[in-house]
């Protein structure tokens, strides 16, 4: 294939699986089930879902730093709230931010009321490049072409230009829809054992990058259907983890990876396609040791024992700048273990007067470390930005965490 040469054949994104003459891939796999299996069994499932919360803010601020788009984590919190920048380049990335985490959770809540949805069909990851695209300001609706003009990116529209990303030429639009076709069968998670999903995770994360079907958006697309992978494989630990940070702290390499699969075949000994069998192998390999290295990082952040202390810590901590009082961890405690408590109780598990106890209450849900529904209902823990890189060090870059506290 020439420098010029246009992909139009589907033949000529073989192979979609990695081959490998051992179970490297097979035990790496294997591993993802069992670990991300048991991420969340320490947890109450409504602390949990205030971590999966911040784990979806987190998530975004990484796959848009991918992107070399850097949003402050309380800049992202403002967003959505609607509290916008009056500095229009910030505003909009705000709006970026944002729209990738109210697109992960309706992916998040299509996937739960229809269970049988194919992820890899061309419509669905159309809906999420419509969904996300929708959500965007103008300017980030609009991209440069190498000859100096400018395009509209319409939400959902697969493209109807070549494009070239790096040294890797996209197929041609025209065959498009043939190779999502070729895609969606050959990966689709109602095909494949569960072994096979989690590799087939690793595998599409590649491929849809490499069809690039989008004008623009193709990165946050795929991690948003990765995203989706991993839950149809089972595999996400219930939304306590994302791949994108592993991603994100290790740029270079994930974009080296990706750009060795997209190498051509490497003479008799690497593979039987068209594209490298021992660049996808290499790809999938990182990928899956990247998740790996996620689950045991969130897994070490959220066990319970080491969580308490970090919340206990963060009040003495506030005690000292004398915005809470020492009783307020007792109420952070029972939240985080029991998911919710009702307000009556606060009296006794402080040990203070009922007046006292609703002055404690009332602070800890001014500063966002408890949040309710309704106005007398039970309280539950929350997790702003301000607290995140107290209690879960390093979840964020270390300079973003400085600028936090």
């Amino acid at each position: 294939m020439t420098a010029t040469a246009i992909y139009s054949s589907i033949s000529q994104m073989e192979p979609l699986f990695p081959s490998v003459n051992d179970s490297s891939l097979t035990d790496l796999a294997i591993e993802v089930i069992r670990r991300s299996a048991a991420l969340s069994t320490s947890l109450h499932p409504l602390t949990r879902g205030a971590v999966v919360e911040l784990v979806r803010a987190m998530n975004s601020h990484y796959s848009n730093l991918i992107e070399g788009h850097n949003t402050h984590p309380v800049d992202i919190e403002r967003a959505l709230e609607k509290d916008y920048s009056q500095d229009p380049a910030m505003r909009a990335m705000q709006m970026e931010s944002a729209a990738h985490i109210e697109v992960q959770r309706l992916i998040e809540e299509k996937l739960q009321k229809n269970p049988d949805d194919d992820i890899c069909d061309p419509a669905f990851l159309s809906w999420i490049h419509s969904e996300f695209y929708a959500r965007l300001p103008a300017e980030f609706c609009q991209v440069k072409t190498p000859d100096g003009k400018t395009k509209q990116v319409f939400p959902g529209e697969l493209r109807k230009d070549e494009v070239t990303v790096g040294r890797h030429i996209a197929p041609t639009y025209e065959a498009l829809a043939n190779f999502l076709g070729r895609f969606q069968t050959g990966y689709s998670p109602t095909r494949l054992n569960a072994v096979n999903k989690v590799i087939a995770a690793a595998a599409s994360h590649h491929r849809l990058t490499w069809i690039h079907p989008f004008l623009d958006g193709n990165g946050r697309v795929t991690r948003l259907f990765t995203h989706a992978y991993l839950i149809k494989a089972q595999i996400d630990g219930h939304g306590l983890w994302t791949v994108s940070r592993g991603f994100s702290r290790n740029r270079t390499d994930y974009l080296f990876a990706l750009q060795g699969a997209d190498e051509h075949r490497q003479g008799d000994m690497d593979g039987r396609g068209n594209l490298s069998n021992r660049g996808l192998v290499r790809f999938c390999t990182f990928f899956l040791e990247t998740a790996l290295d996620q689950i045991d990082f969130m897994a070490m952040l959220l066990d319970l024992d080491g969580l308490q202390k970090r919340i206990a810590g963060y009040v003495e901590r506030q005690v000292s700048y004398g915005e809470l009082v020492p009783e307020a961890s007792y109420l952070l405690r029972e939240a985080l273990l029991r998911g919710e408590v009702p307000r009556g109780e606060a009296a006794r598990i402080t040990g203070r007067p009922e007046r006292t106890a609703r002055r404690i209450l009332k602070k800890l849900l001014d500063n966002k470390l408890l949040q309710a529904d309704t106005e007398k209902g039970p309280v539950r823990l929350s997790f702003p930005a301000s607290v995140a890189g107290y209690y879960f060090p390093r979840l964020y870059p270390e300079g973003v965490e400085i600028s936090m506290g």
